[in-house]
């Protein structure tokens, strides 16, 4: 694959479309809907002596991942047909890295969007969305949409993201394998192998040993929602159709269909504070109104597939065509200059104000108290 051309991860749906998925990968994702078909894709820069590039397409139950030459299209391609992403995949961008899209093309106006362009990416309703539309400049507005509002906002999305929206998975590999990516090739697959060994066995223990109806997260979501629930009023319509009165303002909530006029209900698959009232009113349980994917149960079966460990070098049992056969290096230039080890911040980590030391007997900055001058004088 050395030599290719790098065009552009544009080329990316076009091979997604031309695979159908593995039937282990398969198995793991419709099994009982355990897991999101939701998939993050990256690559990071290996350190060691002949470089390359560490790629890897992530879910909440584990990985795929392999090392090519570099970001190209051949490098690409060749992932995709190993992984074989489902036919017609549609795909999203993590809202921070947009938002450093956004912040360096637009810098004058960046502070008072930042807030209102994190809000509509989670916007849960179109009026919501809407009148946050209207407050963002028209040049931005015209960035947004020509990025198009399916690939970032959580309302256009073509499938529920539910909290996907950030890239944080593979960021989170990237980052335990910062040390890892300066070892040889095959010092480096190991270390990544052991790596989801810990956290599939760990991740596995945990969900084990969880005794509550939901995950610790979605057990406090839940209980948040009961405590705002607790002066709503509720008047029903139908055995399943129900109106709620939240301070002054009326919401129509479907426990067949299990949908609010909120639209959280249906987006976050708990129920929200007018589903909550609703239930209380019908004596009904909650958890059975929330989704599977938020049950120990559910991620237990996770990670039900244990990463095997390898045998010792000396055990394997290696094909004579295999052994036989001469891996060359790869085709690569070194770049002058010593190599980077840190990544190179981003220009909204640059603009953030940095820690300033304050006096300890006045608390005013820009001095210590040695030289402070507010401090009382000594008699």
């Amino acid at each position: 694959m050395a030599g290719q051309v790098y065009k552009d991860k544009a080329t990316l749906k076009e091979v997604m479309e031309n695979y159908a998925i593995s039937q282990r990968f398969q198995f793991r994702v419709d099994r009982s809907n355990v897991v999101r078909p939701i998939v993050v894709v990256d690559g990071s820069h290996l350190k060691s002596y002949y470089t390359g590039t560490f790629v890897s397409a992530s879910t909440l139950d584990g990985a795929a991942y392999g090392v090519i030459d570099s970001e190209n299209d051949a490098a690409w391609t060749w992932f995709f047909e190993q992984f074989k992403i489902a036919y017609d995949v549609p795909l999203f961008a993590c809202i921070w890295h947009l938002w450093n899209n956004v912040y360096k093309k637009f810098k004058k106006i960046h502070a008072k969007l930042s807030k209102i362009y994190f809000s509509m990416t989670k916007a849960y309703t179109q009026a919501e969305f809407d009148s946050l539309m209207e407050k963002v400049d028209i040049r931005v507005k015209e960035y947004l949409e020509l990025v198009g509002y399916e690939k970032w906002a959580r309302l256009y999305a073509h499938v529920n993201r539910g909290w996907t929206m950030t890239s944080n998975i593979i960021e989170s590999i990237n980052v335990a394998l910062v040390s890892a990516r300066e070892l040889s090739i095959y010092d480096f697959l190991e270390e990544v192998r052991k790596m989801f060994g810990r956290w599939n066995c760990s991740n596995r223990k945990e969900a084990t040993q969880t005794y509550t109806t939901l995950g610790k997260k979605y057990q406090e979501m839940l209980t948040l929602n009961e405590a705002m629930s607790t002066c709503m009023t509720v008047v029903p319509s139908t055995e399943y159709l129900h109106t709620v009165n939240d301070g002054g303002r009326h919401y129509t909530v479907c426990l067949l269909e299990r949908k609010c006029v909120c639209g959280r209900f249906q987006v976050d698959e708990l129920p929200c504070p007018h589903a909550w009232a609703v239930l209380k009113s019908k004596f009904l349980m909650p958890e059975e109104y929330c989704s599977n994917y938020y049950k120990p149960n559910t991620v237990v079966m996770i990670y039900d597939v244990p990463v095997y460990p390898l045998p010792d070098k000396n055990d394997w049992n290696i094909p004579a065509h295999v052994a036989e056969e001469v891996v060359l290096p790869p085709k690569w230039k070194r770049p002058p200059g010593r190599p980077n080890k840190k990544h190179d911040k981003l220009l909204s980590e640059l603009m953030q104000p940095k820690n300033q030391h304050s006096c300890s007997i006045c608390g005013q900055g820009g001095h210590n108290k040695r030289t402070c001058r507010n401090a009382p004088r000594r008699i």
